[in-house]
């Protein structure tokens, strides 16, 4: 990738993750000046001239999200306004995910108006990374390649299990989706990992608490590890509950696994709690604060993943072959 061709920007999110996503191109992240006026308009200033160049602007949509959302409404915008030749919107957390259909009266579809605001604000492509609901990606009218995390929690569980002179056995360890809609990822990753999957039935009672039927506890006979396999724990209600479940039937060790790890509140320490949660393993596509880093807690960098997308995309080669053919990327 010739640096004299591309710019690299990134908003106030997530800066440590753009720093790895340009060092493992080798590309330098360009400086970019936010203040606010006295009215609380915030100003932004891009520090390189973009004109005629391809450029990439990073930003993960974690709280405050419409803050964020802002940011990177106002940088596609300055983009485009000062001449680049391409504006790709780098979104690793794509937040309001979850907004994606009209299930109550007077509501938003708001990941759809989020979509319709990066391609009005200048994005000419967009890169996110496991969508909670798979269908958004089909609300961008730019080109949209969503990417998957799924691959690198397979070689790092694959690799320790070996480094601990261990394997994954078919018959006592099985991968386990939360809900069913997670059932199709679940299966692919039990599948690079050589197991079976299940998926538990979940309904929601309200923003923090699941029901999880106690039929999965029938499919859970002969099994005595398990993978929980999520696309991301906010509250951790689901993943809580569920692994509670699955104690309660006879599970030894348990593996939470998810993309995306926000763990709001005491979601982290309240899973790490549960004395069969050996390890929690997540990505750096969200922040993690220090005082969150539990001994229990393994954050995988999603920035080879990102930068090798990048530089296909750059070099016009295929992005999804980067992942087996034919994996929805969730």
């Amino acid at each position: 990738m010739d640096a004299g061709d591309v710019r690299f920007f990134c908003g106030r999110s997530h800066p440590e993750l753009a720093a790895k996503i340009t060092a493992y191109l080798e590309v330098p992240l360009e400086k970019t000046h936010f203040s606010r006026f006295s009215n609380d308009n915030l100003y932004i200033q891009l520090g390189a001239s973009v004109r005629g160049r391809m450029v990439y602007i990073i930003q993960s949509l974690v709280p405050p999200v419409n803050d964020h959302l802002m940011e990177l409404f106002m940088m596609l915008d300055i983009a485009r306004s000062a001449g680049a030749k391409e504006v790709h919107a780098v979104v690793p957390y794509f937040s309001y995910a979850r907004s994606d259909k009209k299930d109550a009266p007077r509501i938003s579809i708001t990941a759809r108006l989020i979509a319709d605001l990066i391609q009005t604000a200048g994005a000419t492509h967009v890169m996110t990374m496991t969508l909670h609901s798979p269908q958004v990606h089909g609300f961008f009218s730019v080109p949209t390649d969503p990417l998957t995390a799924r691959h690198l929690f397979a070689r790092y569980l694959i690799e320790k299990a070996q480094r601990l002179g261990q394997e994954f056995s078919k018959k006592e360890t099985v991968v386990v989706a939360p809900d069913y809609g997670r059932a199709g990822s679940a299966g692919r990753l039990a599948d690079l990992l050589g197991l079976s999957s299940i998926a538990a039935e979940k309904e929601r009672i309200s923003d923090t608490q699941v029901r999880i039927s106690k039929l999965i506890l029938k499919q859970l006979k002969g099994f005595r590890k398990v993978i929980i396999y999520d696309d991301e724990i906010a509250t951790g209600g689901s993943v809580l509950t569920l692994s509670k479940m699955l104690v309660q039937g006879g599970v030894e060790s348990i593996i939470v696994v998810c993309t995306h790890g926000l763990f709001i509140g005491d979601a982290l320490t309240n899973i790490a709690q549960i004395p069969q949660v050996t390890e929690i393993i997540t990505t750096d596509t969200v922040p993690i604060p220090p005082e969150k880093r539990l001994p229990k807690l393994t954050v995988l960098s999603v920035a080879p993943v990102i930068g090798d997308a990048i530089l296909r995309n750059h070099c016009r080669q295929s992005i999804g072959s980067l992942f087996t053919y034919g994996d929805e990327t969730n």
